[in-house]
C-alpha cells in the first residue's frame, strides 16, 4: 500500500470502525478480552492505513511487510483491521468464536494476513527475531512489526529476544508496546512492576521513543521518522487506556474478560459513533 495515503480524520474513523466491529465480535460470542483489544485499535488503523506494505489480493507477498500480533488474544481488533482492509468479506466477523470457523479467539494463521498464531504470551517477539534475521541476510527490505502487551513482559522469553536482536543488528525489527498498565489480574505494577520501562529498553540497546498510542498523527510522525537503514532495532513504547473509546470500560480490570450485555454494547456504539 501507498505510504501516508490516509489522513488524520481518515485513520481516525477508521479506529472508530475497527473498535465497533470488535466490540460486536466479543458481544455475539460473549467473549473476553475487548479492554485490551480496545486500547491498541488507534495503532493497528495506522499500521494498515498508512505505515505497513501489505496486501490484501496477495496476503503471502514475498515484498509484504511482516506483522505479528503478541497479544493475540486481543485479536478481535487485528481481524476487524483486516476485514476492513479488504483481506476477507467483513461477513465472516459474525462467525467469531463459533464452532467450525476461521476466527479463533486467539490470533490463527487460518484467516488471511494473519502472520502468525499467537496467544501464548512472549512468542511473537523471538519468532519475528528470526524472521527479520531471515530478511537481512537475504538482503529483503521488508519491515518486521511486533505487538506486545504491557503484562507480558513478564514472559522471560521476550527479554531474550530484547537482548538478541540489537546483537544482530536487525534494524528493520519494530515493536510497539501496548501500554495500557493492566493486566489480567491486576495492574501491571502490582503484578510485576516493569518501571523504569523506556530506560531497560534502552540499555538493552534499542533505540526507544515513547508516544500518545491513541494519538494517530504522533504514532504515524514516529513510524515515518525512524531511520531502518541503521542497524539499531527500534521500540515504541505507546501510553494507552485500557477500553479506550468506551466510558465504563476505560482504566477498568473487569474489562480485561468480561463481555458486554445488548446495553452496554448499545451504549458503546452510541459513544464511538459519537466520538469523531
Amino acid at each position: 500500500m501507498a505510504k501516508e495515503t490516509k489522513t488524520v480524520i481518515e485513520l481516525k474513523s477508521l479506529a472508530r470502525d475497527i473498535r465497533k466491529l470488535a466490540l460486536g465480535m466479543v458481544y455475539q460470542a460473549r467473549a473476553s478480552h475487548i479492554g485490551g483489544a480496545l486500547s491498541m485499535a488507534d495503532m493497528l488503523a495506522v499500521l494498515y492505513g498508512n505505515y505497513l506494505y501489505h496486501n490484501p489480493g496477495n496476503p503471502f507477498d514475498p515484498e509484504r511487510d511482516r506483522f505479528l500480533l503478541s497479544k493475540g488474544h486481543a485479536c478481535t481488533t487485528l481481524y476487524a483491521t483486516l476485514a476492513l482492509c479488504g483481506y476477507f468479506d467483513r461477513t465472516l466477523l459474525t462467525t467469531y468464536g463459533q464452532d467450525n470457523t476461521p476466527l479463533m479467539a486467539h490470533a490463527s494463521t487460518a484467516v488471511p494476513g494473519v502472520e502468525w498464531s499467537t496467544g501464548s504470551l512472549g512468542h511473537a517477539l523471538p519468532v519475528a527475531t528470526g524472521i527479520a534475521l531471515a530478511g537481512k541476510r537475504q538482503k529483503r527490505s521488508y519491515k518486521t512489526v511486533v505487538m506486545l502487551s504491557d503484562g507480558e513482559l513478564d514472559e522471560g522469553s521476550n527479554w531474550e529476544a530484547l537482548l538478541l536482536a540489537p546483537q544482530l543488528q536487525l534494524g528493520r525489527l519494530i515493536v510497539l508496546v501496548d501500554y495500557n498498565k493492566i493486566q489480567s489480574l491486576g495492574s501491571v505494577r502490582e503484578v510485576i512492576d516493569l518501571e523504569p520501562l523506556q530506560e531497560k529498553f534502552e540499555r538493552f540497546g534499542w533505540q526507544t521513543n515513547r508516544v500518545d498510542g491513541h494519538d494517530v498523527q504522533a504514532i504515524q510522525t514516529q513510524l515515518f521518522s525512524l531511520d531502518l537503514d541503521n542497524a539499531v532495532p527500534k521500540l515504541l513504547l505507546a501510553d494507552t487506556i485500557k477500553g479506550k473509546g468506551v466510558s465504563y470500560m476505560e482504566n477498568q480490570l473487569a474489562w480485561h474478560y468480561r463481555s458486554p450485555s445488548k446495553e452496554q454494547l448499545e451504549q458503546a456504539i452510541h459513544e464511538l459513533e459519537n466520538s469523531l
